[in-house]
């Protein structure tokens, strides 16, 4: 793992996976993602995360009309590193999800490393109303759902958004196949590094949220990606914050926002992102470490800069 003294802070500012229900505080409009975002930045946030939802019910959408909406205005009003989902929403196929980033072809994207379980129907008991109809059946129909990430999808997207518009990836890693996913790619050319890996904790599909599992994952991609990639850690949920903390610890980077987690302590809703921001934030400067700007960022990551964006 490359080291440097200068800690990556990203923060996701609304995902795919949590619905308006469950917090009156998830950005669901262009204005307020956008609002959210440039909050998030404010506080210390290096890279911003984008999904968009649809602004009349907040079901996740890869509209890249959407996007627009709030892109150019975060840009304008901040200089963090934007990064686009390919992810979108369950459900969705792979030209869905790609659309916004192709459109915009900003300076990275995420890409999720294997097909998986992604088992979010554990939250339809924990409510008895929902603002709307979709959203049960939304939760519910992953039960039965496997969320694809071929390697004919992977080479696709690689050489679409990578080769073909220079955006870097943030490679997220569900469990410990997905690292060996990764370096087939690499052997097969399709990505260069520097990598910025992302180890995912707590998905009910994925490796499970057991400190342990920290290290296994880190050591593994030691072997795999020696000095030729940057590590960061996000957990779900209560987990979120002990797991970055001991990660950065470890020498990696962190991921925070409410696509990961509602919570800015147990049973504390976080009334915005830049509240989980800032938090991670003071942890880590108590501890010494410094937070990378988000041009120190560009450098680290080798990224094309935000001049060679489409928006």
């Amino acid at each position: 793992m490359a080291r440097t003294r200068k800690v990556i802070i990203t923060c996701a500012v609304t995902g795919s996976v949590h619905t308006p229900t469950m917090s009156p505080y998830l950005p669901i409009t262009p204005n307020e993602i956008a609002n959210e975002a440039v909050a998030a930045a404010e506080a210390g946030a290096t890279i911003i995360h984008l999904h968009a939802r649809d602004p009349e019910n907040g079901r996740p959408t890869q509209n890249p009309d959407l996007f627009l909406e709030f892109l150019p205005r975060i840009k304008q009003q901040t200089g963090a590193v934007l990064n686009l989902t390919t992810g979108g929403g369950l459900g969705m196929t792979v030209e869905e999800r790609i659309a916004p980033a192709r459109r915009a072809q900003p300076e990275m994207c995420t890409l999720n490393m294997g097909s998986m379980n992604f088992g979010i129907f554990g939250m339809v008991g924990r409510y008895d109303q929902w603002k709307h109809n979709w959203e049960p059946a939304f939760l519910e129909a992953s039960r039965d759902l496997i969320f694809p990430n071929t390697f004919k999808s992977l080479e696709f997207i690689m050489k679409e958004l990578g080769q073909g518009a220079g955006c870097r990836f943030e490679f997220e890693c569900y469990d410990m196949g997905h690292l060996y996913n990764l370096a087939y790619c690499v052997d097969q050319g399709w990505t260069q590094p520097p990598f910025f890996v992302q180890t995912i904790f707590g998905i009910l599909g994925g490796i499970g949220a057991d400190t342990e599992n920290l290290g296994v994952m880190k050591r593994t991609a030691d072997k795999l990606f020696g000095q030729d990639y940057h590590w960061s850690i996000l957990a779900a949920g209560r987990h979120q914050m002990p797991f970055v903390t001991i990660g950065a610890a470890m020498g990696g980077n962190v991921r925070v926002g409410l696509e990961d987690s509602l919570f800015i302590g147990p049973g504390e809703l976080a009334k915005s992102n830049a509240d989980q921001v800032t938090k991670v934030r003071r942890i880590l400067e108590e501890l010494s470490y410094e937070i990378a700007t988000p041009d120190e960022a560009r450098d680290i990551l080798q990224l094309k800069g935000a001049e060679n964006t489409a928006f």
